[in-house]
């Protein structure tokens, strides 16, 4: 059973909030790939849309866009990306990443909220232990 953390960012508000996925409302994130839509209700979030932007694993590994699939690649860098910063110029390095599509390997994804719902957020984590970033 995949368990992982989805922190989810408000563009309009600039607040991003965390909550803890698993069973069921996980399976709905594993298979998707990066930029990919979800439905909201997978955190709580009923009416909202939100966009896969990126995530690591328990070892903190990035999620890269331009790797296919779920596992490990190693991958050589050069320049500033993610994953990766060089302290000189032309300096290039392999660095393990993770591919762009959701496994059970995953331990934090982030999303953002594309399409908002009817209800405002905080009327719907009133009831919940969603904790605010700020």
């Amino acid at each position: 059973m995949a368990t992982f953390q989805v922190v989810v960012g408000d563009p309009e508000s600039g607040d991003s909030y965390q909550f803890e996925v698993s069973d069921q409302d996980a399976n709905r994130f594993l298979g998707k790939e990066l930029g990919d839509e979800v439905d909201g209700s997978a955190v709580g979030l009923d009416g909202y849309t939100l966009e896969i932007t990126g995530g690591s694993d328990s070892a903190g590994r990035p999620m890269r866009d331009d790797v296919t699939g779920p596992n490990l690649r190693e991958v050589l860098l050069e320049g500033r990306s993610t994953g990766y910063r060089p302290n000189r110029d032309g300096e290039r390095r392999r660095v393990s990443v993770r591919g762009r599509e959701v496994g059970d390997e995953v331990a934090q994804l982030n999303a953002r909220i594309i399409e908002a719902g009817e209800t405002s957020i905080a009327d719907l984590l009133s009831g919940d232990d969603a904790e605010d970033d700020e």
